[in-house]
């Protein structure tokens, strides 16, 4: 799939999401957090295109992906969810190799460090317990897939499925199923 592509799929995507509850609650609150990340990274995603930064457009998308997705299993958005990030195909500019490569391990580095100073917060007897682990176990896939593609050479694939599961945490993070343990810094809150 072109960036191009992905991005205007994923706009798409991020204005038709809607909370699933008032926004004077907490959940309507947490839903419009949420809901604020997704639009921020599809603007921001098409700002980078636009500006010719395909690294972090791609990434931008994956990552707002994420939280749509996180979102909407949580029950905190309705809307339209991926399964995953799209493969990207399109041919990245020789100039940008170097920062392709910077940031794809720069991620890598990051959602290490991040899945890896979290603890989940309910309870183990209720049900949001057992979303904090699905969540925990869907950032595990991804970056286990991520490291997968990285090491076929495939800089870009693996970005995006970095970038994808550190949105998922991160909307695990701020919709309280994870309490942080160590720099707080690496999450969006």
């Amino acid at each position: 799939m072109l960036i191009q592509t992905y991005g205007e799929k994923y706009q798409t995507a991020a204005s038709a999401a809607t909370a699933t509850a008032p926004a004077d609650t907490a959940v309507g609150s947490t839903a419009a957090e949420i809901l604020e990340m997704v639009s921020c990274y599809a603007y921001d995603g098409m700002v980078f295109y636009r500006k010719g930064d395909l690294v972090n457009a791609s990434a931008s998308f994956a990552y707002g992906y994420g939280w749509l997705d996180a979102g909407c299993m949580l029950g905190f958005l309705n809307g339209t969810t991926s399964t995953g990030p799209s493969e990207i195909t399109e041919k990245i500019p020789e100039a940008l190799h170097e920062h392709l490569a910077e940031k794809t391990r720069r991620y890598k580095r990051m959602l290490t460090e991040a899945a890896g100073c979290v603890v989940i917060l309910p309870d183990t007897e209720t049900p949001m317990y057992r979303a904090a682990v699905k969540v925990q176990a869907i950032v595990t896939a991804e970056f286990n897939r991520a490291n997968d593609i990285f090491s076929t050479g495939d800089e870009m694939n693996a970005l995006a499925h970095f970038s994808y599961g550190y949105g998922w945490l991160d909307c695990g993070v701020r919709s309280g199923l994870f309490g942080i343990t160590g720099d707080r810094h690496l999450f969006t809150i």
